[in-house]
């Protein structure tokens, strides 16, 4: 069978990592399509994931229909030489109106609730909308399947990661003191509109609190300004996770960043005004998040000063929790682009309150 995956940011790239190589291994035929956006055409490269890149990524609404127009475009002739019996996407915009035009299956994978507009101009379209049971937003009646688990278990699930203490010293943790990673993100994607993100005061009070108490590590989508540029994460974007995984704790802007140190069982703050549905849960059913909904200090710092109370032990308890109630999420993906749309009506009814 032919499959496409189309891919447009750093996360979708180890989202899809695990189940395009179940896929190719079950003798399916791949093409992966990328768009340039941060470091995913790096980390494509990194992982040896061959892909034909279709656009720039652009910033507002504006630059976003451009964008919608370009790709879809590109998309489609790409779809209309390559011929394939499935498609897959994160979000799924330009998947779902691609599919809907070329009589093309598109499943849209995704967690964002707050991405409106993105999601008024793909859920009507697709062929199914795929999201963790924790997912906040409305769905199209019937053509939605909920799962247990979060986008993050399908490349840190421990069937397919185990953190390596060595590569984490390689790409900068201290071997003598606790490190903390802190994520600060560039606030351009489409489900961004109007919002804002940490201050240069709030990024002052939170290194000078953590670099008190061990090594302190920036990684951001935007360029660093003195003196934050001698905390920037330096080491490999493919090797990142096994540095969270040894973190005493991490704190930042991305929900994405704070669901992964979750699964791994790494106390995570996230703070920022709009909150997502995955990381209410983990906070809720584990608490392993603590979702601040301020880029002001003074929460910030109370969250922190209570994450830090609680011994390291616990955290891993929380984890053990979390691994039981969930599912390996990249075999459901392989399994449900594979098998669509026979094996979805088994998943639903696997879904626990």
């Amino acid at each position: 069978m032919k499959i496409l995956i189309d891919i447009g940011h750093p996360a979708h790239v180890h989202f899809f990592f695990q189940p395009i190589r179940l896929l190719s291994s079950r003798g399916h035929d791949l093409l992966v399509t990328s768009r340039d956006k941060d470091v995913t055409l790096p980390l494509l490269q990194e992982l040896a994931v061959p892909s034909e890149t279709l656009s720039v990524a652009a910033g507002g609404i504006l630059g976003f229909a451009r964008e919608l127009v370009q790709r879809d475009y590109a998309l489609w002739k790409v779809a209309k030489r390559f011929g394939p019996a499935r498609m897959a996407e994160i979000g799924g915009t330009f998947i779902a109106h691609v599919g809907l035009l070329g009589g093309i299956p598109s499943l849209a994978f995704y967690d964002t609730e707050n991405a409106t507009l993105q999601n008024a101009i793909t859920y009507p379209f697709a062929s199914c909308v795929l999201v963790p049971r924790c997912y906040q937003g409305w769905l199209p009646r019937g053509r939605h399947v909920r799962y247990n688990g979060y986008h993050e278990l399908s490349y840190l699930h421990p069937h397919h990661f185990v953190p390596q203490q060595d590569v984490a010293l390689r790409n900068g943790l201290d071997p003598e003191r606790d490190t903390f990673l802190i994520r600060l993100v560039s606030w351009k994607a489409n489900h961004d509109i109007g919002e804002k993100g940490w201050s240069r005061d709030l990024l002052a009070q939170v290194t000078d609190y953590l670099t008190k108490r061990g090594k302190v590590l920036i990684s951001s989508e935007s360029q660093l300004e003195p003196p934050f540029d001698r905390m920037q994460y330096r080491g490999q974007v493919a090797e990142m996770h096994h540095l969270l995984a040894f973190c005493r704790a991490f704190v930042g802007e991305s929900a994405t960043m704070a669901s992964e140190a979750a699964v791994l069982g790494v106390p995570a703050i996230y703070a920022a005004h709009t909150g997502r549905g995955y990381t209410d849960e983990q906070e809720k059913r584990y608490g392993l998040v603590c979702n601040v909904r301020s880029v002001e200090w003074p929460p910030v710092q109370e969250a922190l000063n209570e994450m830090l109370a609680i011994p390291s032990a616990h955290w891993k308890e929380a984890r053990s929790c979390l691994l039981a109630d969930t599912l390996d999420v990249a075999g459901f993906v392989a399994d449900a682009i594979e098998h669509f749309p026979d094996v979805l009506l088994e998943y639903r009814q696997r879904i626990t309150s």
